[in-house]
């Protein structure tokens, strides 16, 4: 990267900032997620190498402007991972991975002095960054004790939406979108509950969502149909279709 960003490298490397480089390093990451999900371990492996590029880009950015260096970034994560790991590298201790995750939050804010919930990114998807949130405070004891009681609140939730809905109060764009903002805020919070990481959940749901709609597409195609004029009974009949052949 130091040879990339000299007087003889590459005139597109030498142009690039932090600014600049941010939506490959977010496009970098999601890719690396995909390739991961596909349980494609070459692909993977190279992008895991491309994420790793960014940083160091970063870095080399850095250094040039007398900031920090690579080894600067190895050194602070080194520092961290000892401190947040007093189990390991202090006094050895049996800790559960809950209690390891519990003691992470702890040791982060006793060291960083803010509050539990300043460290997220604002721009995180907005699925994961509640996931994020109800994670973070039942560390402290900010819970439902059981998922039983989550389904309770989401029923008491949807009747409050249904309420505003029917009382013709939905025109009141603001109130209808808090409503429902609690019922995903409940939902993401019964996922948790349930083990299940809602993010990754929807992003399935969508992918087999996406590969039924294709099939419908190509069922009309192949019997010459437009899909703008096709019925919503004959999508319907190929929808329940896809469903049988396991698509």
């Amino acid at each position: 990267m130091e040879k990339l960003r000299s007087s003889n490298g590459c005139p597109w490397d030498k142009a690039q900032t932090h600014l600049s480089l941010l939506p490959y390093l977010i496009e970098e990451a999601y890719e690396v997620l995909d390739s991961l999900e596909a349980k494609d371990y070459q692909k993977f492996k190279e992008e895991l190498g491309d994420l790793l590029l960014q940083i160091i880009f970063h870095s080399q950015i850095a250094k040039e402007r007398k900031k920090f260096d690579i080894d600067d970034v190895i050194i602070h994560l080194t520092q961290k991972l000892k401190q947040r790991h007093p189990h390991v590298f202090k006094k050895r201790k049996k800790l559960t991975p809950q209690e390891v995750i519990n003691n992470w939050e702890h040791i982060k804010i006793k060291t960083e002095n803010r509050s539990v919930l300043s460290g997220l990114p604002k721009d995180l998807p907005a699925l994961l960054k509640a996931y994020r949130v109800g994670e973070k405070v039942a560390r402290f004891g900010f819970d439902w004790e059981k998922a039983q009681d989550i389904f309770e609140k989401i029923e008491e939730e949807l009747n409050e939406l249904k309420e505003v809905f029917l009382s013709r109060k939905d025109k009141k764009k603001k109130l209808t979108e808090q409503e429902m903002g609690d019922i995903l805020f409940c939902l993401v919070n019964l996922s948790r509950h349930l083990k299940i990481n809602p993010e990754f959940a929807l992003r399935k749901t969508i992918s087999q969502f996406i590969k039924r709609f294709n099939y419908i597409e190509k069922e009309l195609s192949q019997k010459g149909k437009p899909l703008h004029k096709a019925t919503l009974k004959e999508m319907d009949l190929l929808w329940e279709e896809a469903k049988r052949k396991k698509i």
